[in-house]
């Protein structure tokens, strides 16, 4: 959310220098104008820098398993790679394609840290997962990786026209697209999984945050395309708007994410859930 404040001010070069903020690694420079949301954009990194070293290096000493710990690292490294694209950013003048990256790698941290906080919460760790047999076609992780894939894009390319990079058109082409993955994603799992709360649950919270963030896609559209032709002060509606639209689109990934963790963990092929009952029956 820093971030897209520092986008929708067009902020980007309020602190004209990097790593350091006006040539101090530590002063805090006058936190007026555009700098109080650049330089304040990187404070809040610096302090997730911290934060995901230390759970980077604390997932190595509590958690026994090796994918997990993995994890821990790719988190870390996906957040220092941000940092640096993040000066990339000032150092080149903004150049739309590394600026798009940045917003990009930012959502892949960001999924990151959420899978990271289901793979470590009680209800994994302790209950075993409820395998459903899955025989409707495609299949539900199919589908719910698509779900993921689908947001993905949409978000780049919502990114490369946040930061002139790309027309409107494929942002709003992909969008159709995305609704209707959602939609398809979400029908399947309440008509056909409404008992598991592992899939209903996401699946819900999915269908939500889709409507509220197709009314924030409006609004932004009126607000920065519409309403703000050659404007030369930035209204706050817009930045309201385009911020709440970029931080739902977030929520709407990551919530996408866990569906499709917990599909995967939760479902599996008939085929296979007969040959297991079979086995358990031999045994």
């Amino acid at each position: 959310m820093a971030g897209a404040t520092v986008t929708s001010k067009d902020a980007g070069l309020s602190v004209p220098d990097w790593p350091t903020s006006f040539g101090s690694l530590y002063r805090i420079p006058p936190m007026v104008d555009g700098v109080q949301f650049e330089h304040g954009h990187r404070m809040i990194a610096q302090f997730i820098g911290l934060r995901t070293i230390v759970l980077a290096v604390w997932t190595q000493r509590v958690d026994r398993r090796p994918w997990m710990r993995a994890l821990g690292w790719a988190a870390l490294a996906t957040v220092i790679a941000q940092g640096i694209l993040g000066g990339i950013t000032v150092l080149f003048y903004l150049p739309p394609a590394v600026s798009t990256a940045h917003a990009a790698l930012g959502q892949t941290f960001f999924c990151i840290a959420i899978s990271m906080a289901l793979f470590t919460g009680r209800n994994w760790v302790r209950e075993a997962p409820v395998l459903i047999a899955q025989s409707d076609r495609p299949r539900l992780t199919t589908l719910s990786v698509l779900a993921v894939c689908s947001v993905y894009v949409q978000l780049i390319l919502g990114a490369g026209f946040r930061h002139s990079g790309m027309k409107l058109l494929p942002h709003l082409i992909n969008a159709v697209a995305v609704t209707a993955i959602l939609l398809w994603t979400c029908v399947r799992v309440l008509s056909r999984y409404s008992r598991t709360p592992q899939l209903r649950q996401p699946a819900v919270a999915l269908l939500v945050l889709l409507f509220v963030q197709l009314s924030l896609g409006f609004g932004a559209y009126l607000t920065r395309v519409e309403w703000g032709k050659g404007a030369t002060v930035i209204a706050m509606s817009t930045v309201l708007t385009t911020v709440a639209h970029v931080a739902v689109g977030a929520l709407l990934l990551a919530t996408s994410v866990i569906l499709a963790i917990q599909a995967c963990r939760h479902t599996v092929v008939e085929e296979t859930l007969l040959t297991k009952n079979s086995e358990a029956v031999t045994a």
